[in-house]
């Protein structure tokens, strides 16, 4: 008999039930805010086996495309085989580790007596919290963190997926989207899913949500943008330039950095909540990066070193900094290594293999995030697995496995679950690594430097937090720094967005810095191409 499942959880097949009514009975948690009336767009599953099976897409699903569908609208029509479902908002492992350190506490939310201001201008009466809130907007995740502004504290980290991957894993399908009939479906998607879960954090915490006053955003360009309602065509062509980024080079703006009032993004918090988005530096290398500098206190070059900084993402962005000089430039590394395109790929959830090792007999040993059953594999562990298959030579330095001479062969890690790794799933990662390979290596060729010549190597993000540094160097997806040279800073985006929140003269320092900051074009350098092919291959970083 036919069933639906949700993970490991199955129930029989019948008719006339939606996923809605299964996700309950599975006790899978899929948000809505509607009654299950299809208004609040919340409820986003991805189907991924039997959606023929399903009723047609309803006129509230019109801003949906395959696999993706409402998971109130979507009903069970036929019996034939076994439906599959994952709901859209899964939490993620949470990197809320960043270095803990003392900031000036210096906020532009003051409460004098029994009022509130902000910036001077008294916004409310003393409620009993003052609270502000810094998010980290990433493509496919999103970390939020609340904070007692009275006392610097930090209350509460949560993280869970970005809403808007109905839209594209990738923030050039993202600005394609919003360009579309649909514009504005992923502003509303991602303030919808901010706002549950300030709501969650109030309940939990006790507090209101007109206590919170501030909130600041680092976030890529286009994450960004898309959040503050900005157009983020520009973006998506050349010259790849944000629309503040334009109105600031002409002239018209003193800062990359905006301010808006929540209410007017859709943001549930106090009237008077001004939401604070940190400056981008150029082009695709966004605020995130920013944050990364306020983290790393790197808001001028040092004089006495050579310091480089890769935040590993779905976009990469590279800057080095010394000697006078900053540069930093973005590769578009694509969601290969965030749990796209690889068959068993998939984000760090629970369930996926975030290591893999394999002994002399070619025998795999695989780590599980959660000590659950696998069902993919995470990009720390698709890290691992490249670096082993070519210690082992299972796989050559071009991405075949076995001998070449069957078209895709594969490996199996787990024979239980039939989880594979292919030639076409290396050949996928292969580019994305190229991606990476170029951002670092023009880079520094740009600045004149080579690997031996860097000081401090930085890895931001919730990915080069996980990976293992020597296998990551062993494929070339980092520049080969010595081991003790190079240090990871965790989720270093959400650490800057909490100390300008924190402390305002970081932010005055970082608006200031910005502008000095020198982009580099990868694509315009003359050796992009070959630099791409070398980089496609999986062995060290060519000097």
């Amino acid at each position: 008999m036919a069933d639906v499942g949700c993970g490991d959880q199955r129930l029989p097949l019948i008719k006339g039930r939606t996923l809605f009514d299964y996700a309950d009975d599975l006790q899978v948690q899929v948000p809505t805010s509607c009654l299950r009336n299809g208004y609040c767009h919340e409820c986003v599953v991805a189907v991924e086996q039997g959606a023929e099976q399903l009723s047609p897409l309803t006129q509230a699903e019109s801003f949906l495309s395959p696999p993706y569908r409402l998971a109130c609208q979507a009903r069970i029509e036929e019996e034939g085989t076994d439906v599959r479902f994952t709901p859209l908002r899964r939490t993620p492992q949470i990197l809320s580790a960043s270095q803990s350190r003392e900031v000036d506490l210096n906020p532009m939310v003051t409460l004098d007596g029994t009022n509130v201001y902000y910036d001077g201008e008294r916004v409310d009466t003393f409620r009993g919290h003052v609270l502000g809130l810094a998010v980290d907007l990433g493509t496919t995740t999103i970390v939020m963190e609340l904070i007692d502004l009275l006392t610097g504290d930090s209350l509460s980290v949560v993280a869970f997926e970005n809403p808007q991957r109905f839209g594209g894993s990738d923030v050039m399908n993202r600005i394609s989207y919003d360009g579309g009939p649909h514009h504005g479906e992923l502003q509303k998607a991602v303030t919808t899913a901010i706002n549950r879960h300030i709501a969650n954090m109030g309940e939990k915490f006790g507090f209101r949500r007109q206590e919170i006053y501030e909130i600041t955003i680092a976030g890529n360009s286009t994450m960004r943008d898309l959040l503050f309602r900005l157009d983020v065509q520009p973006i998506g062509t050349r010259p790849y330039k944000s629309t503040v980024e334009e109105a600031f080079r002409n002239g018209e703006r003193g800062t990359t950095a905006v301010v808006e009032r929540s209410r007017r993004l859709g943001l549930r918090a106090n009237i008077h909540t001004r939401v604070y988005g940190l400056p981008l530096i150029a082009s695709h290398v966004g605020a995130d990066t920013a944050a990364d500098l306020v983290a790393i206190d790197l808001l001028e070059p040092p004089d006495d070193q050579i310091v480089m900084l890769v935040d590993v993402g779905t976009n990469t962005e590279v800057i080095i900094a010394g000697k006078g000089r900053m540069l930093a430039a973005s590769s578009p590394a694509g969601p290969a290594f965030e749990g796209g395109l690889v068959q068993y790929g998939m984000p760090g959830y629970e369930g996926a293999i975030e290591s893999v090792t394999i002994d002399g007999d070619g025998n795999f040993g695989c780590r599980v995030i959660g000590d659950a059953a696998p069902v993919g594999i995470c990009g720390s562990g698709l890290v691992d697995l490249l670096a082993e298959l070519r210690r082992s030579e299972m796989m050559s330095e071009r991405g075949v496995i076995g001998d070449g001479r069957e078209r895709n062969q594969s490996v199996l890690l787990d024979e239980a679950r039939g989880i594979t790794f292919s030639s076409e799933d290396a050949s996928h990662l292969a580019q994305a690594k190229a991606a990476n390979y170029c951002g670092q290596l023009l880079l520094m060729r740009q600045f004149g430097v080579d690997a031996s010549g860097i000081d401090r190597l930085y890895l931001a993000g919730g990915f080069a937090n996980y990976i293992d540094v020597d296998n990551a160097m062993a494929i070339g997806f980092i520049v080969p720094v010595a081991a003790e040279r190079v240090e990871k800073i965790g989720n270093a985006a959400l650490q800057g967005a909490r100390e300008v929140l924190i402390d305002r003269q970081r932010r005055t320092r970082l608006e200031q810095i910005v502008p000095q900051i020198d982009h580099v074009e990868l694509e315009t350098d003359p050796t992009f191409f070959d630099a791409f092919v070398d980089g496609c291959m999986f062995q060290p970083m060519l000097p």
